[in-house]
This record gives structure tokens, sequence and C-alpha cells, in this order.
């Protein structure tokens, strides 16, 4: 496996997290001697070459990725398409591997001379000791430690591969390009995509950034411009604010192009793959025949999404409609919208009775209607303006709230806000409603002690709890934990989506910043004092991320089908895709796929079966 991944470029191969990071550019006043390094399209060659630029001083490690191919992609700029249209997929396939060669050319002054400031603030200004929640050394350490891209990669597999799993599971998460140069937060990092392609009992592997407008401007300078979200905070907050602000209003950087990282989560919508962060428009990706992921561009749903939207979309099994918000620091704070089936957006509603900005991850549905948490954890828009504080924080005296509305409002007239004392969770695993609509029930991970949700993750315990809310009365009547365990991440068939269903599958995060395991739960044992049925423990030293559930087969139980998640054993270094049977009582591993590059702890993923790629489409 070392072999293999040692023919792929690291992502900052000078970068010792055992040491501080190192410097972005060098303060020698020799700027005619920085160069800037692009990509440029080679035919004579048949592998990928990199030579090192000549250079006299000492500049960041850079990286040098294959892209998915610029002539070929289209960007959403103001509603209008920049650029020709996406080539079919068959010749993308072709053009994303086309060879490149590394040339460089003289970098203008004014960027010169922001990257030095860049340099100047790290060096000097931020001097102060950063706390392990930030510390680029400490959230980078181990099998948080970012990869290099990796190409379709044919993989070995252990068992049988059942054919129901004939398609793609794909999982997001954050996977820094270049060496953090001040505080850094585990949802700074850029975005990359590790896709396992099934076929026929047979596996590919791939592993690719996502090519967001920020990551390109970053490759096309060769290091971090970017001031990171939990880095704006103090005089080296408020200094980086200030260069950022130089390089837009000297033309290096245009924010209406984007400012998000695409690093949380996955959705297929409309029959298109969109990789998604809520601090920016969801980026449309391609999963191409042989495996590869090209990413196309951002979306705005032809000019109707403005500023962002939620990682966790929610798509109804049945209507094929997609329920979504986005939230930010200026009024109205929340706007709730749903997606057509057809791909239609459909106008905003702001809810205005959300009345302060505070953290929404996540909401849920049923048949009826959408819901949302109101938790402790609130913005603090004059700190993330002026980087005079943590742009972050929670309010101890605030009391959670759930809000519900029905799906199809026009306004937010028929909102409800009822008060949940200490309920503060960041992802639904599922609702529906009962007795004709008067009462919705809510399963989700409740967080204690909420304070600590920002740094002191290791401190954190999620309790799973089924809430029971009478719409009439507008109170909660009922409210019960389903295990004892630290259980988050949880998933459900999602042919049950917004419906009563039975089983949920639990990630146990123990300790809490990793998954040791998986357990199952039945709902309805919610009368005893454990929910949980069966168990999955991963062993010493090897631990997983999010399961995901993929069933059988229509028709069948609730539970018959299996569950997909990654795993990452710390002793032997080894990745591996693993498939459990998710009626067994030990939740049985039918299959092992080793995979030829470590795949680093991160969010949130989904499968796609076959003939839905097949119905893959970019634009509408």
């Amino acid at each position: 496996m070392d072999a293999i991944s040692s023919s792929f470029h690291a992502p900052f191969p000078r970068l010792n997290l055992s040491s501080p990071p190192p410097k972005a550019t060098s303060l020698a006043i020799t700027f005619p001697t920085i160069t800037n390094i692009r990509l440029e399209r080679r035919p004579d060659q048949t592998q990928l070459t990199t030579h090192s630029p000549t250079t006299t001083t000492t500049t960041t490690a850079l990286t040098v990725a294959t892209p998915s191919p610029p002539p070929h992609s289209t960007e959403l700029i103001n509603g209008k398409r920049e650029g020709s249209p996406p080539p079919p997929l068959e010749k993308a396939a072709r053009t994303v591997r086309q060879p490149y060669k590394l040339i460089t050319s003289p970098l203008p002054l004014h960027v010169m001379l922001c990257n030095a400031l860049d340099d100047l603030i790290s060096n000097f200004v931020n001097r102060h000791p950063l706390p392990s929640s930030v510390n680029p050394k400490d959230v980078l350490a181990g099998n948080y430690a970012p990869v290099g891209e990796l190409p379709p990669t044919k993989c070995t597999v252990e068992g049988r591969l059942p054919r129901c799993l004939d398609g793609a599971y794909i999982r997001n998460g954050p996977n820094p390009q270049f060496a953090p140069s001040a505080a850094y937060h585990l949802f700074d990092g850029d975005g990359m995509l590790h896709a396992m392609k099934i076929s026929g009992g047979q596996a590919t592997f791939c592993s690719r950034f996502v090519r967001t407008y920020k990551f390109t401007k970053e490759e096309e300078v060769g290091l971090p411009i970017y001031p990171n979200f939990f880095a704006l905070n103090g005089a080296a907050g408020f200094a980086r604010g200030i260069v950022f602000a130089v390089r837009v209003l000297t033309g290096q950087i245009n924010p209406m192009n984007g400012m998000g990282l695409a690093n949380t989560g996955l959705s297929f919508m409309n029959n298109t793959l969109m990789a998604l962060a809520e601090s920016d428009l969801p980026y449309t990706v391609q999963l191409m025949p042989d495996g590869d992921i090209v990413t196309v561009g951002r979306w705005d749903f032809a000019g109707k999404l403005t500023m962002g939207m939620t990682s966790h979309p929610k798509v109804d099994p049945v209507t094929g409609e997609v329920f979504a918000f986005r939230y930010g620091p200026i009024p109205p704070f929340l706007n709730y919208f749903r997606i057509g089936g057809d791909g239609t957006k459909q106008p905003d509603i702001p809810i205005f009775s959300f009345r302060q900005p505070s953290f929404v991850h996540d909401l849920a549905i049923t048949e009826r209607y959408a819901i949302f948490p109101d938790i402790q954890i609130v913005m603090k828009p004059l700190a993330m303006f002026t980087a005079m504080g943590p742009p972050m924080g929670c309010e101890a005296q605030k009391v959670p709230r759930v809000g519900i509305i029905p799906r199809y409002a026009t306004d937010e007239s028929e909102m409800k806000w009822i008060e949940v004392p200490g309920f503060n969770f960041v992802h639904s695993v599922n609702a529906w409603h009962e007795k004709g609509g008067e009462e919705v029930v809510l399963v989700a991970a409740n967080v204690v002690p909420v304070e600590h949700m920002l740094e002191r993750m290791d401190l954190l315990h999620c309790c799973l709890e089924m809430v029971r809310i009478n719409l009439r009365e507008g109170k909660v009547v009922g409210r019960r934990a389903l295990s004892r365990r630290n259980l988050e991440w949880g998933v459900i068939n999602p042919n049950f989506l917004g419906r009563k269903n039975r089983y949920a599958f639990m990630a146990i995060r123990d300790p809490m910043s990793k998954v040791s395991g998986i357990v199952k739960l039945d709902f309805d044992r919610a009368s005893g004092e454990d929910c949980v049925v069966a168990t999955r423990n991963f062993g010493e030293r090897c631990f997983a991320g999010e399961p995901f559930f993929v069933g059988k087969e229509e028709g069948g139980d609730e539970d018959d089908g299996y569950v997909l998640i990654y795993t990452h054993n710390e002793g032997s270094g080894a990745s591996s895709f693993v498939v459990m049977d998710a009626k067994s009582p030990t939740l049985d591993i039918m299959a092992s796929v080793r995979l030829p590059q470590r795949v680093p702890y991160g969010f949130h993923g989904l499968f796609v079966c076959q003939k839905d790629l097949q119905k893959q489409k970019i634009w509408q």
C-alpha cells in the first residue's frame, strides 16, 4: 500500500505535524523570483510529470493535483453559465486523465504583497499558542491528516459484494490541499470525495478534490489565501480579514463566485449528484463509468438559490421533492424552501420568528411537516465581521426549541415553536406524524453538555432521544432516551424517510471524535431501557465513519439489506470498505475491500445505485 500511495502527490509534502506549520512565503525582498504555478496539457506524455519551479526564495509547499479539465467545466456566476457545456461522459472520462506539465510565470506585484503580508501575520502577529481544537498539528494528526488524489484503482475484494450494491458509495470530508498557516478547525478543510464504485462484484476506488472556486484560486497561487473561518479571531484574525479584503478589492478573488468548501455532505437530487457545505451553493459532480469523479461547477437552480444551502437536504422517497433551508448571520436568519421533483426551486419562506442567528445544521421531515432545531449554539455576527472574538459560541440561558411548519406552507404564519429544554440536536435520524397529524415524533441525538461542542468534543455525549410533540397543545407530551450509549450519525432505510419506521443504525462515538462501532436500534422497544438489538465493534485501534444503509430489494423488510462503511486500522495504517449484514444480530461482515490509499476520518456520504448513476445529468 505504501508503494501505491507514494506514486501520488502528497497534499503538502513539507508539512511536519510534529512541528509548527511551514511558512507560507519568504519575506526576503526578492519578489521577482517568486513564481506562479499553472498546469498545461502536454499531449506527448502518458505520465503526469512535475518539475520544481526555479526560485531563489523559500516558498510554501505546493500541491499539484490532476484537475477536472477547465475547458469542459462550467461555472454559474450570478445565475449565468460561464464556459462551454460539459462534454459527454465518455469524452470527459478520457479528458480528465490527459497528462499535464508544470509551467512557471511571475506573480503580479499586488499578489506577492498580499502573500508577504499573510506570511508576516503568521510569523509575527499570530504568536500566541493555539488551543488543541484549532492547532493544525493536533487537528491534522493521525488519520485526520490529508491524502492526495487517487485516480480510479482496482481493489481486491474479500468475500462477496451483493448485486444490489452495483453502483457507488461516496463519502465527503475535509482534506486541506495546503498546510494551514494559522488556526485550523476540522470544518475548514477542502472537500474531498472518496468513491467506491461496484460493478458485478468488482470494486474500484477513487479519491478526488471537489474543485470549488476557493480550491482553484488557491491552486493558482500555490498557497492558502482564504482565511479559515475559525482563524478570524483576535489581532491576527482581524489582520487576515484586511488582507483578504485587499485581495477582493484588487480582483484576486471574487466572493460572488463562491467562498465554500463543499466538504460536508452529498445529495442525489433530480438525477444530479451534489457536494454540499452550508457556507456556499452546491457543487455538481459527475461519477464517470470508470469510477472517476469530475467537478462540474456551482449550481444555483437557474438563479433561484443564493448564498448557501444546508448539507442535509431531505429527498422524499415517494414524491422526489427536496426540502432544504439556508441560515446565516443576517436577517432573516433562517429561510426554508422546497425543490420540486422536476428540479425547480420554489421561493424562499423567510422565518422571522427564528429570532437570532443560530447554528442549524439539519432538519427533519414528515409527510406533512418540516422540523427545525433552534439550539443553544449561536452565531456572533459582530465578532464574525470584526474578528474580535470567536464567530460561534454557546448561549447557556437560551431554551432550545423545535420549529414545525407544514411542508407546503407559503409563509411562516403556520410555523409553531415548541420549547424542549436541554434538547440540542445537530443531526436528526427520522420523524413522522401520528394521530392524523396532531402529533409529531422526532428521533435525534441530543448533544450534552452542549457548551463543549465547538472545542472539547472529547467531553461530549450524544443521547439518542425520541421526542413526541402535540401540535394542538403546543408542548412536548413524551420524551425518552433510546440508549445509554454515546450514539450519533444515525441512518435508516431511505425508503422510510419521513414515515414511521422501526430500525436505525447509529455510530458509536467512543471516543467522541471517532467511531468505534455500529449499533442497530429497534424503536418498537422504546418503552424499555435500551433499544439496541445488534452491535459491531471494529476492534482495538480500528475506527470508522458514518454508516449508510442499502436495502436488498423493494418490498422487502425494512432492515433487509446491508450497512456500508469505511474503516481505518490505526495500527496497520490500512483502510477498508466494509459491508455488513443489517439483519444479523452481530452485523456480520459479508465483504471487505482493502483500499489502495487510506481514507481520513470525514463527514457524510451516500450510496447511488447503478440505474440512478445511468440517469445522471448536469444541467437542466
